[in-house]
């Protein structure tokens, strides 16, 4: 007797497991519909799911591949490589059912991310919206801004034939599409005031102890976890309030708006955050009510953290030469949280200057790039409308880094420093044809000797080098240039593109 009701509880699961099994549609994921721009020049992936053990073929300009769903439903192909093609074709996925995906072209795919200086609308940049009327081949998919405790298989959201609705993204794309004149598809996915942890995957707590001990607590935070669950299910959406809460946490970001993108054949990532991890110098702070969203790591440890973030990507997109193009944080005049009202001029202050620093550390890694802004931005507003020149810049940087094309896509750069005298000479890369913008001598460099006391630079160009001296110091040792909040700089080469800010001293601020 009491094998019986262990017998038919086990043949309900089997039949119930049958009929979801014939009854799973056909269908790929979201990211594949009408309107899609595949990437060129490498092996395209097509997934999606069926009925366990369906056979499913994709046919793409002359190609056609099969494979067989697996016992879970989920099945992939991938196309051979395929040359830019802005001619609208047809793609067909079959199995017992049969989807046509229309108007599909094949160009250069980019994802844009980030915080709310990615997000930040075309409609608020004239100069950038102005480009609208005379862009063309230029399509987007707008990720819905979501979150998700677990990873997700699929993405809310689909290709439209227009441009994305980020500033930055746009005038990306707009110029990379007139030197390159190929269809370019924009994936956007940002969210306002995310933290480079919102967008970090879960198994990174292995290799970060402060990033472990975050999820935990989220994970044990019950109240929050049903806060978020009650938003998401709710029948009108969430309040302002509650996308502000949802994006501040860590991870979630991550599993609903990232996962599944990967591995979406694509170019690489333009990543313009790191304002949400400028609110201390070094480590996380200790949170309460007030300032729990502050539980990040500080601008000191970014570029690490930064660094195998990118790695930990390119593991996810099983591709590392995907490339990353970095927004360095343009000019602001505040400081950290515990010491907001700075000297935006000041080389030691605790300002956006050591940001820009650890973001400087991607460079370590190959097939990477940092857009150069420390001659943009506003002393006193975290969301600067001069988006255009980073537009101009992000496309200078892939087409000399993904098009393999001749162009000057960066400004001078520090290669070193020499003692000369009672001065120190200053030598660069990329700088032919070093110059000042208005014509007067360089601004934004202090020097020091070993005392630290740092003293502004009296300067002077000699061709392609910078001289550096001031009569308060017979022996200067280091140098400091646009290492502040917000420095006055003027310094350019041949192409008008800004030097990077550098500092040459191993000294750190005091503890905060």
């Amino acid at each position: 007797m009491t094998k019986k009701p262990f017998i038919l509880v086990q043949l309900v699961f089997l039949l119930f497991y049958i009929s979801v099994a014939h009854s799973q549609e056909l269908k790929p994921s979201n990211l594949f519909c009408d309107n899609m721009v595949l990437q060129r020049g490498m092996e395209v992936p097509v997934w999606g799911v069926a009925a366990p053990k369906e056979r499913i073929t994709v046919k793409f300009a002359g190609q056609t591949t099969s494979t067989k769903a697996g016992k879970d439903g989920k099945w992939m192909v991938e196309l051979e490589p395929m040359q830019a093609s802005k001619i609208p074709r047809e793609m067909t996925i079959s199995g017992k059912t049969e989807i046509v995906l229309s108007n599909v072209v094949v160009g250069e795919v980019w994802i844009c991310s980030g915080q709310s200086n990615m997000q930040f609308s075309v409609d608020n940049v004239p100069e950038t919206k102005a480009l609208l009327a005379s862009s063309k081949n230029i399509r987007s998919f707008e990720v819905k801004r979501t979150v998700s405790f677990k990873e997700e298989d699929n993405v809310s959201g689909k290709w439209a034939d227009v441009p994305p609705s980020s500033a930055v993204a746009f005038g990306f794309a707009y110029f990379l599409e007139k030197s390159a004149d190929i269809p370019i598809g924009i994936i956007h996915a940002s969210w306002g005031s995310s933290s480079l942890e919102a967008w970090m995957p879960r198994d990174m707590s292995n290799e970060f102890p402060y990033f472990k001990a975050i999820i935990e607590d989220l994970d044990a935070d019950t109240v929050t976890r049903n806060r978020i669950n009650s938003a998401l299910s709710g029948d009108e959406g969430w309040s302002t309030k509650e996308d502000i809460f949802m994006r501040r946490q860590p991870n979630i970001l991550f599993n609903a708006m990232m996962k599944p993108l990967a591995p979406y054949a694509c170019r690489g990532l333009v990543w313009y955050q790191g304002e949400r991890n400028t609110r201390y110098y070094s480590g996380v702070p200790e949170v309460n009510e007030d300032n729990w969203y502050h539980r990040v790591i500080g601008m000191k440890e970014y570029g690490d953290v930064l660094q195998s973030w990118i790695r930990r990507y390119r593991k996810e997109w099983k591709n590392n030469e995907m490339h990353f193009s970095v927004v360095m944080l343009p000019g602001y005049g505040k400081g950290t949280n515990n010491n907001p009202d700075i000297d935006p001029k000041s080389p030691t202050a605790l300002s956006w200057a050591w940001m820009r620093e650890s973001q400087m550390k991607v460079l370590e890694l190959p097939y990477t790039s940092v857009v150069n802004t420390i001659d943009l931005g506003d002393e006193t507003n975290v969301h600067p409308k001069d988006k255009l020149p980073i537009g101009v810049r992000l496309a200078l940087q892939a087409e000399k880094e993904t098009l393999n094309k001749d162009v000057v896509a960066e400004g001078p750069i520090l290669d070193e420093v020499k003692a000369q005298n009672n001065a120190l000479v200053v030598y660069f890369k990329n700088a032919h044809g070093l110059k000042t913008i208005d014509g007067k001598a360089p601004t934004g460099f202090w020097i020091a000797d070993g005392s630290m006391q740092w003293e502004v630079a009296e300067t002077e160009l000699e061709g392609e080098t910078v001289v550096l001296s001031n009569d308060k110091i017979k022996k200067p040792l280091f140098v400091r240039y646009a290492f502040a909040g917000k420095p006055e700089v003027n310094l350019v080469n041949g192409a008008d593109l800004p030097a990077y800010p550098f500092r040459t001293d191993n000294e750190i601020p005091l503890d905060e």
